[in-house]
């Protein structure tokens, strides 16, 4: 009997172990390393917040300042939108929108305290000082319009930050894609560290989209720099949460299931573990908070990847419209150009076969039309029915020849080129109104279409 329950609690254990190990990442694939730094590198590190760049890159500062390198951050908002984490750090109701304004004020001091910490200057550190939990709405809809994106909580329609190089910049997205490439001609890095596309939060994958024209726009005036992308938010990512300086970070097999992403990997010393800790703990104003999450991103790597450039060719139809031979991408999601227009198939999946909800977030560039002036299009699905939409401009446009096509296991999406403004290059994303798509499937993709 005492054996019996010996082998069994043994058993018990064994389940257990397997259990944390696989959650904690200890058997987590060997990724290649991220590679080195010289005294010739430009290193450009673009933070949605202060504190991304701690949570994501504290290693890569320490170790590019460590070779020499030039090091600069630059931050798209003084993260001024965290309600909850202010009420906490002021210990009372936050109400007013100066109020807001000072605690903005608040994490740029932080990261300031940060980033001396880790080996930098006040004067490596930019704040452009956009809204914080606006700047996705204002890449969407905010185009050379008539009045700028007004902040909900600051109130604030224009940069309020003195300090700021954007100050008293309306919030509008010519401005942000303006001071984005003033400093990527002034500084020329050749090396970005950038959020994430598929990034849950608004701010980093707008940060990707906005780097993304900026550097289509310069084509031709800088060098080609190296992009590496870091990311941060996923539901119940990382796990365990808090400090475990013990514990490899990898990619969530949930979020990313169909490895599109070729990611690599930064190993940390102690010393440099050490340091990423105590600087995500200069950020009081959120580890108040959150320090149990963001503690988790302090461990023996640092990890970036992003997703491969889709490449389209232009193809004509044998009569076999939705053939899968077309499609380039996962299986969840994927994309064609054929006959003059964008297809875009996705996998239904069982739990959506009775309420079938598809939002697709489309984005042309084209080399002869100045990006403000391309159509930014929505389009929402039910079933096989389709409205599109240009947020931008906030009018329904008229289907002309798109369509939608519900087969048993896909629904296949055809835009015409014409109605994206003719473009030779897409950033696209689809979502459902619920969350069956792995991140992996609904984060912005790049497409080149070529003839």
């Amino acid at each position: 009997m005492k054996n019996k329950k010996c082998k069994i609690f043994l058993n018990c254990s064994v389940v257990f172990l397997i259990i944390i190990i696989t959650r904690v990442g200890v058997f987590a694939q060997e990724f290649p390393d991220l590679e080195g730094f010289s005294g010739s590198d430009k290193v450009l590190v673009l933070a949605p917040h202060p504190d991304d760049e701690s949570i994501g890159c504290a290693g890569v500062i320490q170790r590019a300042v460590k070779a020499n390198a030039q090091v600069k951050v630059m931050y798209l908002t003084n993260g001024d939108h965290n309600e909850l984490a202010f009420i906490v750090y002021e210990k009372r109701p936050v109400f007013f929108n100066r109020e807001f304004v000072a605690m903005g004020r608040i994490r740029e001091d932080e990261g300031k305290t940060a980033m001396r910490l880790l080996g930098l200057k006040d004067e490596d550190l930019i704040f452009l000082g956009y809204p914080d939990y606006g700047t996705n709405k204002i890449f969407f809809s905010f185009w050379e319009t008539s009045r700028p994106f007004a902040s909900y909580l600051t109130r604030q329609s224009y940069v309020p930050y003195k300090e700021s190089p954007s100050f008293r910049a309306p919030y509008k997205a010519e401005n942000i894609l303006a001071d984005i490439k003033k400093v990527l001609v002034d500084y020329k890095p050749n090396k970005i560290f950038v959020s994430h596309p598929a990034d849950l939060n608004g701010d980093h994958w707008a940060y990707y989209l906005f780097l993304q024209i900026a550097l289509r726009d310069l084509r031709g005036t800088i060098e080609d720099p190296k992009l590496f992308v870091y990311f941060i938010h996923a539901p119940g990512w990382p796990m365990p949460r808090n400090y475990h300086p013990d514990i490899k970070l990898a990619p969530s097999e949930k979020h990313f299931p169909d490895e599109l992403i070729n990611w690599h990997s930064l190993k940390l010393s102690k010393d440099e573990i050490e340091k990423k800790y105590k600087a995500i703990l200069c950020y009081r104003s959120q580890t108040c908070v959150s320090a149990f999450y963001l503690l988790a991103f302090a461990r023996q790597n640092e990890l970036f990847g992003d997703y491969p450039l889709i490449e389209l060719k232009k193809q004509k139809t044998d009569g076999r419209l939705t053939d899968y031979d077309y499609f380039k991408s996962s299986d969840r999601v994927s994309f064609a150009v054929v006959d003059q227009a964008l297809w875009i198939r996705m996998k239904k999946p069982q739990e959506l076969r009775r309420r079938l909800f598809f939002s697709v977030h489309l984005f042309g560039y084209s080399d002869t039309t100045a990006f403000s002036k391309m159509p930014n299009i929505w389009i929402k699905t039910k079933y096989n029915n389709l409205r599109i939409y240009d947020t931008n401009s906030g009018k329904e446009l008229d289907l002309l020849e798109s369509k939608a096509i519900l087969e048993k296991e896909y629904l296949i999406v055809k835009i015409p080129l014409k109605i994206l403004g003719d473009p030779n290059y897409i950033l696209g994303c689809v979502a459902t109104d619920k969350p069956f798509l792995p991140v992996e499937s609904v984060g912005f993709r790049r497409m080149e279409i070529q003839d």
